[in-house]
Parts: structure tokens; C-alpha cells; sequence
């Protein structure tokens, strides 16, 4: 069996934000999982990649600025009868009530853990993948 190749789309205002997502995901979550990262630093290029490419999941960093992950996940789902599945990396637990408003998928919380993290992008994708 081949391993399913997924694209996540990281959002983060901060390049080493990005990068930390990056390295907590892996390129290889889980057994059977390939991963491709495209990135994006504005609300607009969010958007253009979603529109762009087929976006298995969309990895938010919540703290950025000016948008922040959450923002933009609840735009995204509210603009599109197929958002893909969505996971906020938070600063505090105490802020989930948002992501869920928000109709986040998961949440992450700062500093990322590899293990959890990898986990969740792994259960994300195979919850949400095409039939």
C-alpha cells in the first residue's frame, strides 16, 4: 500500500512559527501518511492557497497578527462549502471556547508538542479524507 500524500497549508504571521509547526507535524505523522507543506504569512494568502491547491488541512497559528488562526478558520468555513478541516495552535487552553465558536476542528496548544501534535494532524486527515 502506498502512503496517501496530504497538503497542509501552515499559517503563521512568524516564519519560526511556521517552522516549529513544521518541525512538530513531521513529514511523516503516522504509517501510511506523506506530508507537503505550502505556507502563509497574510489572511490573503490563506486564502489564495485554498483556492489554489487541494488543502488537506489547515494548520492556524491563533496568536498571529493581524488575522489570527481562529479569525480566519471561521472565515474560511463560513466562505466555503468544502474548508478543509482546520487545527488552531493556541497560547492558552483557557481559549479553546473560541476555537470551538470558531468551528476549529482541534486545537494545539504553544509550545508544540511533536507527539501530540503529529497525532492530531494524523487522526485530522484520516477523519477527513476523501472517500
Amino acid at each position: 500500500m502506498s502512503d496517501r500524500l496530504c497538503t497542509v497549508l501552515l499559517y503563521s504571521d512568524d516564519p519560526q512559527v511556521r517552522d516549529r509547526m513544521r518541525l512538530a507535524v513531521g513529514t511523516r505523522p503516522a504509517p501510511g501518511l506523506r506530508i507537503e507543506f505550502v505556507d502563509a504569512s497574510t489572511y490573503a494568502e490563506c486564502v489564495r492557497l485554498v483556492d489554489d491547491y487541494e488543502i488537506d488541512l489547515m494548520l492556524l497559528d491563533g496568536e498571529a497578527s493581524p488575522g489570527g488562526g481562529i479569525g480566519i478558520a471561521r472565515q474560511i468555513k463560513d466562505d466555503r462549502d468544502d474548508a478543509p478541516p482546520t487545527c488552531v495552535v493556541i497560547a492558552r487552553a483557557a481559549d479553546r471556547w473560541l476555537a470551538a465558536y470558531a468551528e476549529v476542528d482541534a486545537t494545539l496548544v504553544h509550545p508544540l508538542d511533536p507527539v501530540t501534535t503529529g497525532n492530531t494532524v494524523a487522526e485530522l486527515l484520516r477523519t477527513h479524507a476523501p472517500a
